[in-house]
Order: structure tokens, then C-alpha cells, then sequence
């Protein structure tokens, strides 16, 4: 007979009898302290002992006991049970023995022959356990994995294991600790250590020692850095990462990290000592950097925040491989939004790691101020905006300004016959500033080709403008949800000419080019300093197709002037009366193909002066990634001369989790490679390895060309919680 019963204490002399079958009755109890359910229940008197035999199910408080057999002793408050046992705790953890007994309800008791499911997909097996004061469990001739094992027979062994002597397991912690143990990798011991301690796959973060990396470069020789992660609490963490080499000394690194509502913060920085320093790696030299970034908002609408970037040498970031950066900015700013319109007070810092940066000639600016007011309502009909911009810049060679502008912009769209919409703008603006220069020889002014003069001098200036914006789409619905759009677009601008002064320096508007994205702007030129005036048309189209799983798109557009605005020079694209035609085609069928090519084509004789072209292709576990730019002179920074360089990165999957990946970086014009990379990597959801060949050829101040070879290897601690948080990751798979 089954029966479900609580087994009361009146059980104890129910029936009279040695022997009693339990009653049919759904619910008895037993102290308040068990449910139990079986087949059969005995009851010993003179033992005292009650047996539950065949199903046996006992609940404590959702701590659940299943069993082939039990005697429950009464006097010893102990249960002893046989036959399939397993016991599930109430987080879901579950345990397997031969043979268990159990006391202090189901808190201590002993297992032979045991193993452990823990978390989804945690396996622990011992040859014998026991458990204690509900929380400890101690067991000896101990495996543990926190990987997924396959049920095919011959796959049963796990990516990586730990055997050890004995162990520890602190079920409060979620912890391991181990004693006298040996990690496994594919079956095969790879490393013994005499102490271990792991977290169990349920928890998300845990302080204890991250996978060491290693490798090989010929800047810096043989080296090795062992992180240590340090988890605080929910909301904060630290990371330090000593790092030892044969050549390039010794380098400790470490970040604080830490989030709170709406913000947060984190400080990254190291100091390294380098014993082979300078261009005849004889120097002894001390480095040091810092990168960090505050977010922290006083209210809703208020947020003090800043942004920290600093080294003590130019090269050393790349000397280990810390960042690639080769412009560095601070800031701290104050910011605050009301609906639309937005306040901000921000100072910047910049420092230059280039051959040939002169600190002396990069500005710090204190304060950059910006306010914009953007009224919901309309106003007059219309859309009403209106910024004021202040900024004062200073540095020890060359123009310190301060300037102040404001903007009025009025936008009065109206929709008219069969779907055309017209937008009227209107807009005004005024500068003002103050300019003075110990080194006007060589610094640029707005006009091309002319100096800053050095004289003091307050200039004030003024440009309105008035323009007619229209568009006309056109849908062709292809049913299936695809599309077909055509949109033509003009722009007529009517400005006055002049504005611009060679007494002006031009701080923020050098890096001058006209593309797809701001053909129609009515104002193209970025920054404040240099004014677009005169009269001017703006002519082109947007065309789309819209698929199911993709689109295709394209846009050109091209300037046309009564006569030429004196700010272009004849190498920009923009001199004369007619400037180049620029267009961008685009074409996305996600996750596949993700393909942008952006063209610059020259209007005198239809030859390309500048193209862009950036492909994503991905399928299944493969992607690959081509960029190509070619960019005339005059878009390049610091004088440099054109460039032409193709890049290419591809991760290729060969089998199950293997991967080959590669990258390339090289400059076509001198027909010479800048970077490369190739390497091999393993990944699945427990187990990472990774070996990486890295090639730079390009020497830069005392740091000479170099090739590294780094081998990575990652034990995770389960099915979604990958390694804890590494903030220096030299990951091949990513180059820095």
C-alpha cells in the first residue's frame, strides 16, 4: 500500500504492536518536523525506530531526503538512509550516496560514495563525505568540475576537473577549498597546487586569483602576470594585476570599480620599473599612467562627471600593451537637463604621445560652456531653439582666445500637395572674442596658408541666414513587408558673405570634410572658429529598398555657389562654384552582411579622391571584418600626407569550438604591414585556450618594432558565469 503520511509523535505507540502499517491518511506529524511519503511504514517499539521502506520521500523545511529505505531513530534523532539516496537542499542542490546517515534534522550526517549536482551544471564526486552544523560539507578522494559532461559514452570526461586529496565546501560561501590538488585540462594533469579555492558555479563574482597569462615579446622578453580579482560587493570590485618579465622589468596594475544608481566610477592605473629603458635599453626608468571616469548624478537632472587620461611616457602604454592611444583628454564637467534644453560646464585637458607633439602648443580649455534652450511649445508655428557657447582656451606657445556665441534657430516644417514637405529655417548667430599670440609665425588662422598675426585684438561678427529645406518621398509598397523609398532633396541657403578673418585662430574647426552625413547641413563646417557663407544650394537624393531581412540604401548630394567661399581650399573638395559629389551605400541583411562604403568623387573629372569602405560578414561561429580608406592629404592630421591602408581581421571556425583568427593592418601606399596577428583558440562555455603570434612594424620614438607570442588560457567557473572580470584583458581574440 502507498500512503502519504506526517509521522506524528503519537506514531511512536500508535498501533500497540512491533510492527504497524501506516494509516492511509494524507497528512501526520511527526515534533512539526517532517513530511514524510512511502509505500510502507514499520515502527519497532522496543527500538524505538520507525522504517519507511520502497519510495521514500522525507521533507524538512525544503530540504528533501529520497531514499530506498529509512529508519528514522528517535532516541538518536537520526535517519538513516539506503538505496538510491539523493538529497536536495533548498536552493536546488542536489547530493548522491550509497548509504547516508543524517541527524540534527537532515544538518550533519555522513555519505558514502558521494556525489553532487551543484547549480545547472556543477558535478562533485567523493569516495566519502561528510556534513556538518548544516553548512559544511567534508568529504576525501574528491573530483569536482563545474563544466557540462556529455552522456555519450567515450565523452564523458570534462574540459577541466580538480582531483583532490580533500575538500571543503562551505555552502553559506558557495566555496571550495581544496587540499592537495590537481587540475586536469582534457584529462591530462597540467598543474598541482597544495591549496585551492574556488567558488561553486552559483555565484556570479568571487575574490580569489584569475587565470595567469604568459608570453613572450622582444620588447619587454619573457613575462608573466598572475590577476588577482577582489570581489567587495554587489556594487564594487578591485583588480590587481602584477606582471614580471625578463626585459622589460616589473609592472603592477590594478582598477576600482564601482556603480551606484544612474553612475558609477573606476580608476585604472599602474607603475612600472624598466631596467632596459631608452633608445640603447640601458636606461633604468620609471613609469606610471592613469585612466579613470566618474559618472555621479546629484538628482535627476543634475551629473557631475569627468574623464581621467594620463601617462609619464609617450611609448610606454605600448611597450605593455596596455592601450594604443596616442591622444590622451581629461575632463570634468557639470551637466544638467530640463526637458529638452541642457546646461554644461566642462574643462579639458589633452596630452600628445605623437612624434613631434610639443606640449607647450596643445591648449587646455577652462571653461567650455554650453547651454541650449529648447522650448517644447511651439513657437510662431514652429520650432524654436536657441544655444549660447563660451570658451577659453589657453596654452604656453601660441593664441590664447576667449570667445562667446549665440544662436537663434527658428524651423517651420509644412507638409504639403502629394507628400512634400518643406521646412523653413531661420537662424542667426553672433561671436565674440578676444585673441591674443606670442608665436604667430606658424600657428594657422581660418584663412588656408595664413598665420595668426600676434597683436591683440577683440573681433566681433555676425551671420544670419535663411533657407528652404524640401523633400519628396516616394513608397513603392512590395507587399511581404518590402519597400521601395526614392526621396529627393534640395536645399536653398541664402547668407550673406565674409565672417571669416586670418586675425582669427582656428582651434576647432581644422578637421574639415564634407560627406553624406552633412551634405545637408546647413552649416557643415564642426566647431565655432570658421564661418560657411554665401549663397548656396544643396542637391541630391536618398534612395532604400526594405526587405524582410535586410535593406539596401544609398544617399549622394552635392554644393553648388554663385562663387567661391575663399574658407575652401583647392585641395578640399569644396573650392569653386560646384563641389565633389558624395554619396554612401549601404547594405545590411543581418547577422550576415553589414557593408558601408562611403565615396568622395572629384568633381572635375569623376575620379574617386576619397573612399571608405567597411564590410562585417558573419556566419554561424565565423566573421569576418575588412575596412579600406583611402584619404587625401589635407583630411590627414599633422601634415602627414595621404593615406591608403587596408585592414582586415577574421575569426574562422575549423571544428566544434576551434578557431584560427588573424588580423592585418597595412598601408598601401608605401606598399608596406604595419600590425599582424595569427593565432589558434579554443572556447566553450567552460574552457578558453588561446596562443597568439602579434607582429607591429612600425618603430615609434625609443620603442623599435616587436613580435610577441602570448598563450591564454581561461577556466570558467560555469555554464554563464565567465572568469569574474579581468581588467587588462590581453584577449587575442580582441586586439587592445
Amino acid at each position: 500500500m502507498r500512503a502519504s503520511a506526517f509521522l506524528l509523535a503519537s506514531l511512536l505507540i500508535a498501533a500497540g504492536s512491533d510492527r504497524a502499517v501506516a494509516d492511509p491518511d494524507p497528512v501526520t506529524d511527526l515534533h512539526g518536523q517532517y513530511l514524510l511519503h512511502a509505500d510502507e511504514i514499520d515502527y519497532d517499539m522496543e527500538k524505538d525506530v520507525v522504517s519507511a521502506v520502497g519510495h521514500v520521500e522525507i521533507d524538512n523545511d525544503g530540504r528533501i531526503l529520497l531514499a530506498d529505505r529509512i529508519d528514522y531513530d528517535h532516541k538518536n534523532d537520526s535517519i538513516t538512509a539506503s538505496g538510491h539516496v539523493s538529497l536536495m537542499d533548498e536552493k536546488g542542490n542536489v547530493a548522491f550516496a550509497d548509504h547516508v546517515t543524517v541527524s540534527d534534522r537532515m544538518r550533519e550526517g555522513t555519505l558514502a560514495s558521494f556525489s553532487a549536482l551543484i547549480g545547472k551544471t556543477g558535478r562533485f564526486a567523493a569516495a566519502s563525505a561528510r556534513r556538518m552544523a548544516g553548512r559544511y560539507t567534508v568529504a576525501r578522494d574528491v573530483m569536482y568540475t563545474p563544466c557540462k559532461i556529455c552522456s555519450k559514452p567515450g565523452q564523458r570526461t570534462p574540459l577541466w576537473r580538480i582531483h583532490a586529496d580533500n575538500v571543503v565546501y562551505d555552502q553559506e560561501k558557495h566555496e571550495f577549498y581544496f587540499h592537495g590538488a590537481t587540475i586536469d585540462v582534457f584529462g591530462v594533469p597540467v598543474l598541482y597546487s597544495p591549496y585551492i579555492k574556488e567558488p561553486d558555479p552559483s555565484v556570479k563574482y568571487s575574490t580569489g586569483i584569475l587565470t595567469p597569462w604568459t608570453g613572450n615579446s622582444s620588447v619587454i622578453g619573457y613575462f608573466i602576470s598572475v590577476p588577482v580579482y577582489i570581489a567587495i560587493s554587489q556594487s564594487n570590485d578591485a583588480t590587481i594585476a602584477p606582471l614580471v618579465s625578463t626585459k622589460g622589468g616589473e609592472l603592477m596594475e590594478g582598477e576600482y570599480r564601482q556603480r551606484w544608481d544612474g553612475g558609477g566610477m573606476w580608476v585604472q592605473a599602474s607603475l612600472a620599473n624598466n631596467p632596459h629603458g631608452g633608445f640603447n635599453e640601458r636606461q633604468d626608468q620609471t613609469y606610471a599612467h592613469a585612466f579613470g571616469g566618474l559618472r555621479y548624478p546629484f538628482s535627476d537632472s543634475w551629473k557631475l562627471g569627468g574623464d581621467l587620461q594620463y601617462t609619464s611616457n609617450d611609448t610606454y602604454l605600448r611597450r605593455y600593451d596596455i592601450s594604443w592611444l596616442d591622444r590622451l583628454t581629461d575632463d570634468l564637467f557639470l551637466s544638467g537637463e530640463n526637458g529638452r534644453s541642457r546646461f554644461q560646464l566642462t574643462g579639458y585637458y589633452f596630452e600628445g604621445l605623437r612624434p613631434g607633439d610639443r606640449a607647450s602648443r596643445f591648449p587646455w580649455i577652462l571653461p567650455l560652456f554650453q547651454y541650449s534652450l529648447i522650448p517644447t511649445e511651439k513657437i510662431a508655428g514652429g520650432r524654436l531653439r536657441f544655444d549660447v557657447n563660451s570658451a577659453v582656451i589657453n596654452r604656453t606657445t601660441g593664441p590664447n582666445s576667449q570667445r562667446v556665441t549665440g544662436e537663434l534657430n527658428w524651423q517651420f516644417p509644412v507638409i504639403a500637395l502629394a507628400g512634400q514637405v518643406f521646412t523653413l529655417i531661420a537662424d542667426v548667430r553672433g561671436d565674440f572674442y578676444h585673441v591674443s599670440n606670442n608665436d604667430g609665425v606658424d600657428f594657422p588662422s581660418v584663412i588656408p596658408n595664413t598665420p595668426v598675426p600676434v597683436e591683440n585684438r577683440t573681433i566681433t561678427r555676425g551671420l544670419p541666414y535663411v533657407a528652404l529645406d524640401w523633400r519628396w518621398p516616394f513608397v513603392n509598397d512590395l507587399g511581404a513587408g518590402s519597400a521601395i523609398i526614392i526621396e529627393p532633396i534640395a536645399q536653398a541657403i541664402y547668407a550673406p558673405y565674409g565672417g571669416n578673418t586670418a586675425r582669427l585662430p582656428d582651434e576647432d574647426s581644422s578637421a574639415f570634410e564634407t560627406d553624406e552625413n552633412d551634405i545637408f547641413s546647413l552649416d557643415r563646417v564642426p566647431g565655432y572658429d570658421l564661418l560657411e557663407s554665401g549663397p548656396r544650394f544643396n542637391a541630391g537624393f536618398r534612395a532604400e529598398a526594405i526587405f524582410p531581412g535586410g535593406l539596401v540604401e544609398t544617399e549622394w548630394g552635392q554644393t553648388y555657389r554663385p562663387k567661391p567661399d575663399p574658407i575652401f581650399a583647392s585641395d578640399t573638395g569644396e573650392a569653386g562654384t560646384v563641389s565633389d559629389i558624395v554619396g554612401r551605400l549601404t547594405v545590411k541583411f543581418l547577422p550576415y552582411i553589414d557593408l558601408t562604403d562611403r565615396i568622395d568623387l572629384d568633381r572635375a573629372n569623376g575620379s574617386v579622391r576619397q573612399h571608405e569602405v567597411y564590410l562585417t560578414a558573419t556566419y554561424d561561429r565565423s566573421a569576418l571584418q575588412i575596412s579600406y580608406t583611402q584619404l587625401p592629404a589635407e583630411l590627414v592630421s599633422l601634415g602627414l600626407g595621404s593615406r591608403e591602408e587596408l585592414n582586415a581581421q577574421a575569426d574562422l571556425n575549423l571544428y566544434a569550438n576551434w578557431q584560427v583568427f588573424g588580423a592585418v593592418r597595412r598601408d598601401l601606399i608605401k606598399n608596406r604591414m604595419l600590425n599582424a596577428e595569427l593565432g589558434l583558440g579554443y572556447e566553450d562555455e567552460c574552457l578558453g585556450i588561446s596562443v597568439a603570434w602579434k607582429r607591429t612594424y612600425e618603430s615609434v620614438e625609443d620603442l623599435p618594432p616587436s613580435t610577441a607570442f602570448i598563450l591564454r588560457i581561461k577556466l570558467k567557473p560555469g555554464e554563464k558565469a565567465i572568469e569574474p572580470f579581468s581588467l587588462f584583458p590581453r584577449d587575442v581574440f580582441n586586439h587592445p
